[in-house]
C-alpha cells in the first residue's frame, strides 16, 4: 500500500531542534535560580539569558557570523556555559579546546578546525604566545581574566576583554531559526596514537542527547535520579564532550549550577559543602582524589550523586565511595557518541554493599533511542547471556557522523552502518552491558582472553592498593602475560607475592582465569594518564619497552 504523508499547514511552526529551544522552560520558571563560578561570580538565570545575548552581540561586532568558528580556552566557568549557548545559537561553531594538550597539538586543532577567533583565559597566554605566529586562520583574540588583568599586560594583541565587551553590548539578540542539522560544536579526541581527530555535532544531535540523558536520569526511582531541585557541578572538563552534555541538561531543567574553574580537590570539596552540590560526574582519578583529600574528611558527601566514566570504575573505589554515603554509578560513552550511551542504575534490591558496588561498576543500561549491540568480526550478534563477548557497536541519533576533514577514518568508524566503539563487552539477559576491555588492551594469554579491566578491579580491592593498571607483556610461551603496576596507599605495604595470592583467591573461586594471575607486579609512584585523566597504557608499554 502507498505510504501517506502528513499534511503541512503553511503557517504551522515546524519547530527545528535547536539549542535555543532548550532555554524555554528555564526562562519561564527558573529566572531567579543561581549560576555560581567559584567564589568570584554569582548571578541568576535571568542575567544568564541576558549575557548570552550580550556575548552574541559582542561576537557579531567582532565580525563573527554563521559558519565561523569560535574557539574557547578556559577552565570550567560561567563564561564557558555562556559560550555553550550563544555561539551555536547565532549559527557559529563552538570549538572547545583541550587546554591540557601540548602547544603543538593545540596549534594543530585550531588550524584543523579553521578557528576564526579565540576566547582565551589569561592563564593560557604563555602557551598561546608560543604558537601565535603559526596560527593559519585565527584573526582575533578575546581575553578572559579572573583578576582584572588588562590587555596591556600581555604582548598578544586582543580585540577586547570578555567582561568589557559584554558590558558594552546590548542584551537582546534575535537568534535565528537555523537548519537543525547545522554544525554546533567541534572538539578533538584525546587518543593515545596519532594526531587528535575532530569530532562534530549538530544542533539536532545535541538537543536529542540532552533529552535522552534527561529522560534516563529522570526515570530512575531514586538511585541516580536527577531532578529539578538538584544542584549541579561538573567535574569533567567542559572542553571534553561538552562536559558529557550535562550542562545542557542542567540548564534545560533550570537547576542551580556551580562551576569550579580549575579542578583542585580541596576547592571542589569546599564548593560541594558551601553550595550544596548534589549531582556531578567525573573520572575515577578525580573521585579517588576527593575521597583521599584530608580537607574532605569532614565534608558530608551523602547527598552527592555522581556518574563515573571515562575509564574503568574499580570495585574498591566504588566501595570506598559507598562507605562515605555517595551514590556513585557508571556512565559510558566516548567522544564520538556525544557521549552518553548507558547508565548503570541499580534496578534490583542488592543484598549488601559488595553486591551494590559490583552492580554500580557495570557499564549500564542503554539510554532511550540507543541501539546497542555486541558483535563478532562479521557483525553477528553475541548471545545476551552475560558471557558471550563481542565488540560494542551502536546507533543513536546523537552520534557523530564522522571525523572532521577525515573521510577514511569516518568510514572505518561507521563500518557496516554502526559506530564501532573499539570496546569489548557482554550483555546479560536484563540488558545490562559490561565493558570487559578495549580491543587493544585485552590480554591474550594461554589461549584465553583476560580482561585487564576485570583484573584491575580485583587488585583494587586489596587493602594496600591505592591505584592499579594492568597491561600485557610479551611472553614466548603464553603469547602475553599480565603485568600489574600498583600505587600503594600511604602508610601501607604489600609484596608482589601478596598481590598474586590475592588474585589467586579470586581465580580459585572461579571469578577469573588462572592465567590472570600477574606474571609480574611493579610498585610505582604514579600511573601515566592522558590529558583527560584516563590511564595511558600505550605510554606505560613504551616506558617498559624503554
Amino acid at each position: 500500500m502507498p505510504q501517506s504523508t502528513i499534511a503541512v499547514t503553511p503557517s504551522a511552526y515546524t519547530y527545528p531542534l535547536l539549542i535555543k529551544q532548550l532555554l524555554h522552560s528555564a526562562r519561564a520558571t527558573a529566572g531567579e535560580r543561581e549560576i555560581v563560578y567559584r567564589d568570584q561570580a554569582r548571578y541568576t538565570y535571568r542575567q544568564f539569558f541576558e549575557r548570552i545575548g550580550k556575548l552574541a552581540n559582542a561576537l557579531r561586532t567582532l565580525g563573527i557570523g554563521e559558519g565561523d568558528t569560535v574557539a574557547v580556552m578556559d577552565w570550567d566557568s560561567h563564561r564557558y556555559l555562556e559560550a555553550f549557548f550563544a555561539v551555536p545559537m547565532m549559527g557559529a561553531v563552538l570549538q572547545t579546546v583541550n587546554v591540557r594538550l601540548s602547544p603543538e597539538q593545540i596549534l594543530y586543532t585550531l588550524n584543523h578546525a579553521k578557528a576564526d577567533i579565540v576566547l582565551v583565559n589569561a592563564e593560557f597566554i604563555p602557551m598561546l604566545a608560543i604558537i601565535r605566529e603559526q596560527l593559519e586562520t585565527v584573526k582575533q583574540f578575546v581575553l578572559i581574566s579572573d583578576d582584572g588583568a588588562t590587555m596591556s599586560s600581555f604582548k598578544v594583541p586582543y580585540a577586547g576583554e570578555y567582561e568589557a565587551l559584554l558590558a558594552a553590548a546590548p542584551g537582546h539578540y534575535d537568534f535565528p531559526d537555523l537548519d537543525e542539522n547545522t554544525r554546533a560544536t567541534t572538539f578533538y579526541t584525546t587518543g593515545t596514537t596519532g594526531l587528535p581527530k575532530g569530532v562534530y555535532f549538530s544542533h539536532r544531535q545535541l538537543v536529542l542527547h540532552t533529552l535522552g540523558a534527561a529522560a534516563m536520569l529522570g526515570s530512575a526511582a531514586s538511585q541516580g535520579r536527577l531532578h529539578r531541585d538538584d544542584v549541579y557541578m561538573p567535574i569533567t572538563p567542559m572542553f571534553h564532550v561538552h562536559a558529557w552534555g550535562l550542562p545542557y541538561v542542567a540548564t534545560m531543567l533550570g537547576l542551580k549550577q556551580v562551576y569550579p574553574g580549575r579542578y583542585m580537590p580541596d576547592s571542589l570539596l569546599q564548593l560541594i559543602a558551601a553550595e550544596g552540590v548534589t549531582f556531578s560526574h567525573c573520572v575515577p582519578t578525580i573521585l579517588h582524589m576527593l575521597l583521599s583529600s584530608k580537607a574532605g574528611e569532614g565534608v558530608d558527601l551523602s547527598r552527592c550523586k555522581m556518574i563515573i566514566g571515562g575509564a574503568a570504575f574499580p570495585k574498591g573505589l566504588a566501595a570506598a565511595a559507598l562507605a562515605r554515603g555517595m551514590d556513585v554509578f557508571t556512565g559510558y560513552g566516548m567522544s564520538e557518541t556525544c557521549p552518553l550511551l548507558t547508565i548503570a542504575h541499580v534496578r534490583e534490591a542488592m543484598p549488601d554493599v559488595d553486591a551494590q558496588a559490583a552492580e554500580r561498576i557495570k557499564t549500564g543500561y542503554s539510554l532511550p533511542l540507543v541501539d546497542l549491540r555486541t558483535v563478532d568480526a562479521e557483525m553477528i550478534d553475541a548471545a545476551r547471556d552475560g558471557k558471550d563477548s563481542g565488540e560494542i557497536v551502536v546507533r543513536a541519533p546523537w552520534l557523530t557522523q564522522g571525523y572532521l576533514h577525515n573521510p577514511q577514518a569516518s568510514e572505518d568508524l561507521w563500518a557496516g552502518g554502526y559506530l564501532h566503539t573499539g570496546d569489548i563487552g557482554v550483555i546479560d539477559p536484563r540488558g545490562m552491558l559490561t565493558v570487559t576491555d578495549r580491543l587493544k588492551d585485552v590480554i591474550k594469554t594461554g589461549g584465553e582472553w583476560v580482561s585487564s579491566l576485570e583484573l584491575e578491579s580485583i587488585i583494587s580491592q586489596h587493602p594496600a592498593v591505592n591505584e592499579v593498571a594492568v597491561i600485557g607483556i610479551k611472553d614466548d610461551k603464553w603469547g602475553e602475560r599480565p603485568l600489574a603496576m600498583i600505587v600503594l596507599k600511604a602508610d601501607h605495604s604489600a609484596t608482589a607475592d601478596e598481590i598474586k595470592a590475592h588474585v589467586k583467591h579470586f581465580a580459585d573461586e572461579g571469578h577469573i582465569s588462572k592465567f590472570a594471575i600477574p606474571e609480574a607486579v611493579r610498585f610505582v609512584e604514579s600511573l601515566a594518564r592522558t590529558s583527560v585523566g584516563k590511564l595511558n597504557k600505550k605510554a606505560m608499554r613504551e616506558q617498559l619497552a624503554g
